[in-house]
């Protein structure tokens, strides 16, 4: 428990609050100390990487663009590839796309078609769970490509958006793990 502690500790110090920021009464959590510091990173890289590797995953998705940088990292680390998805029109290759409903309109992602296949078990990386709803549709969107959803994985969980709420009936039993809680 006392690593649990340590590990909690140290990501929570290097995350900055910025508030009225992108608009008024919003506190944004800025994860860029956190990138900058290598003790840090490598820490949230190493738990993320043993969420990987406790799943079984054979592939990690990261989610534009924070899961990027997530992702990328856990994949090298856990020994597995890295399978990016994009907003729509990013990807040069054939695509599956998958549409969404954000709070005011709706958005599309999407991935290269060929990248995943009925024989991967796929970890979703993402930085922040807030609403759920591009988490969502990323795992509609690697099922309906043929690979299985193992879990998703993050580093913030802003449960006050109750985005877990919205993600466990998509999961299907799948965990999420979710680093920080707040």
């Amino acid at each position: 428990m006392t690593e649990l502690t340590d590990i909690t500790t140290l990501l929570l110090s290097r995350i900055r609050d910025v508030a009225d920021y992108p608009e008024p009464g919003v506190m944004f959590k800025d994860i860029t100390p956190l990138l900058a510091d290598p003790a840090a990173f490598s820490a949230l890289t190493d738990a993320l990487a043993a969420v990987a590797a406790s799943t079984g995953a054979t592939k990690v998705v990261g989610l534009e663009a924070r899961g990027f940088i997530l992702g990328a990292p856990v994949a090298i680390r856990a020994g597995l590839g890295f399978i990016p998805v994009r907003k729509a029109g990013k990807l040069p290759g054939a695509t599956l796309s998958q549409a969404y409903d954000l709070e005011y309109g709706s958005a599309e992602i999407e991935v290269h078609a060929e990248d995943l296949s009925a024989d991967d078990r796929i970890l979703i990386v993402d930085d922040v769970l807030a609403t759920g709803g591009t988490a969502e549709a990323s795992i509609e969107l690697i099922r309906r490509a043929g690979a299985e959803v193992v879990g998703l994985a993050v580093l913030m969980e802003l449960g006050f958006l109750a985005g877990r709420a919205r993600l466990e009936p998509a999961l299907a039993g799948a965990p999420l793990e979710s680093l920080l809680k707040v």
